[in-house]
């Protein structure tokens, strides 16, 4: 297993996993972690949050999913920007930016993995669907 510090990885005392050295997320797909021990879809973790085994494998996900829940930050910025949580198909949650209005972005919309990255925070970028489709609220 490795502990990410600095951008760079290395190996924790005692590990028996294996990551590869490249960043986790690469421009069109995001690679998460599937526990060994009890199959639990994880993203960015140690140890598995639900039996804290360490035998954990890297997959890569299709990059399609669902928003949960979705704010507008005002915070350290020139401009509003969103910062929502996205479940993907696989089964684990990440935070990153939905790319559309800010008033038009809500929890269950569809969304599918950007080729782009957010620039500031380095979090990765999802493109509403079907958003001609959907009905107003």
């Amino acid at each position: 297993m490795y502990h990410h510090s600095s951008g760079t990885a290395q190996p924790v005392a005692g590990s028996a996993g294996l990551l590869t050295d490249r960043p986790v997320d690469s421009g069109d797909s995001i690679q998460y972690q599937r526990c060994g021990w009890c199959g639990t879809a994880m993203y960015h973790r140690l140890l598995c949050p639900v039996c804290q085994g360490s035998d954990l494998r890297t997959e890569r996900s299709e990059g399609i999913g669902t928003v949960r829940h979705s704010t507008i930050v005002h915070r350290n910025t020139p401009a509003a920007r969103n910062v929502s949580l996205v479940e993907l198909a696989e089964g684990f949650v990440v935070r990153g930016r939905v790319m559309g209005p800010l008033v038009g972005i809500h929890s269950g919309d569809r969304v599918r993995l950007s080729t782009t990255r957010d620039p500031v925070r380095g979090e990765p970028v999802f493109q509403l669907l079907d958003e001609a489709c959907r009905a107003w609220t």
